[in-house]
């Protein structure tokens, strides 16, 4: 039934929302309107690097922080989802890219979209569920999560993922959604532009492509500011700026760890990111995971194998979450592949190392009717966002969340 569900929905391109029904409810007529934007891989010194006209607009007329800290690990599909839901990967469960269920029977891999559309990977209260059960419509141009029916509650618009669509076509979309009567216009939207992170994972960072594609999304970010500007709620709309993570150059020339010319893996589910390596067992085993580890550490000078209980504390990874027994974390632009045949040469550009690594560290910016203008703040977590949206839709926090509403919702006046 679900998969005649998906194709339906993916032929029509949108749904009719369980929870608002794709109305909003009176109560919630009045509420101001909020557009979540992420900008994949754009690192959060970039715009103090480059040329970017339109952040800085949102800059000056709203908050923007020094950074934001990713979550371990500091990969796409984790840290869109802790951005939405205010949780570490271990209390939301979608822990990585790819990665199995707790006896490896089962996978979830952002490339297969059977998966990515099946709400049961998916835990937590992302704002957008939260949203439509208390009867507010909510749309999306792409987001970590949005194709999900999340505890059976889809979004009233939505779009399954496909690069090809030009950026200022999805920003026309989410103008078109803004432009909307009041009953069935959309109090959230989210936007989403993987330029950056496409060109630079091609090409590394500070190239001629990675450069061009910091231009290219700012000049989205313009449009879409200009046509914001232009509707009849301008004045009630607030803007949410994010990134999952930054990005660093390869060290392709020096050392690369290859677990299998090292040790036995012979029956283990392994994943690869390149930054790090993730090892999962059928079964636990601490005496050949113990071994593993060792047998790696001893060898291995640019990067830690470690065991679950040896991951710092600020990675928040725990056995009942599913992570993998053994994690390979390579040092910064360092790589480790768990065999020769897996290494990616052509790629340049990469994330995944250390969420305390400055090279993964991401941007946030906002502005508002209630938020201060021209603000600078400190470093921020990514899990902080979901307490300020809320807080703008005035919807109550009705879950357990990591997030510190201090930290970013404490600044509405």
């Amino acid at each position: 039934m679900r998969n005649w569900l998906s194709l339906l929905l993916l032929v029509a391109g949108a749904a009719q929302a369980a929870g608002s029904g794709g109305v909003n409810a009176p109560a919630q007529r009045d509420k101001p309107y909020l557009i979540l934007v992420s900008l994949d891989g754009f690192r959060w010194d970039y715009q103090d690097l480059y040329d970017t006209p339109a952040l800085d607009r949102i800059a000056a007329n709203g908050i923007r922080a020094e950074r934001m800290i990713p979550v371990f690990p500091t990969l796409t599909f984790p840290n869109h989802y802790s951005i939405a839901t205010g949780l570490y990967p271990a209390n939301h469960r979608l822990i990585g890219n790819s990665f199995p269920n707790g006896d490896l029977t089962d996978w979830y891999s952002l490339g297969d979209r059977e998966a990515v559309q099946d709400g049961r990977w998916y835990g937590g209260l992302p704002v957008w569920v939260a949203a439509e059960k208390a009867g507010m419509v909510t749309a999306a141009y792409y987001f970590v999560g949005t194709e999900a029916e999340i505890q059976g509650v889809p979004m009233t618009y939505w779009h399954a993922f496909d690069a090809s669509v030009p950026g200022l076509d999805r920003v026309g979309q989410v103008l078109e959604w803004l432009a909307m009567p009041e009953a069935s216009r959309p109090h959230l939207v989210t936007l989403y532009f993987e330029d950056v992170d496409t060109a630079t994972h091609g090409y590394g960072p500070g190239s001629a492509q990675s450069l061009a594609a910091i231009a290219r999304v700012d000049g989205y970010l313009g449009a879409l500011l200009d046509g914001v500007a232009e509707l009849p709620i301008a004045s009630e709309i607030y803007l949410v700026v994010v990134s999952d993570h930054g990005q660093l150059a390869k060290k392709l020339d020096d050392e690369i760890l290859i677990v299998d010319e090292l040790v036995d893996i012979t029956g283990l589910s392994v994943v690869d990111h390149g930054a790090a390596t993730f090892i999962y067992f059928p079964q636990p085993d601490p005496e050949r995971s113990t071994a593993i580890r060792d047998t790696i550490n001893a060898r291995w000078t640019h990067g830690k194998a470690l065991l679950i209980d040896e991951t710092p504390a600020a990675w928040r990874v725990t056995a009942e979450a599913g992570f993998a027994e053994v994690i390979l974390q390579a040092d910064p632009g360092y790589l480790v592949y768990s065999s020769a045949d897996r290494v990616q040469h052509r790629s340049r550009g990469d994330h995944g190392w250390a969420p305390e690594v400055e090279g993964m560290h991401a941007i946030f910016l906002a502005g508002g009717p209630r938020l201060p203008k021209d603000r600078r703040i400190g470093p921020v977590n990514s899990v902080d966002v979901y307490p300020l949206m809320m807080e703008i839709l005035g919807l109550p926090v009705t879950t357990q969340i990591d997030g510190e509403p201090a930290m970013l919702a404490g600044l509405l006046e």
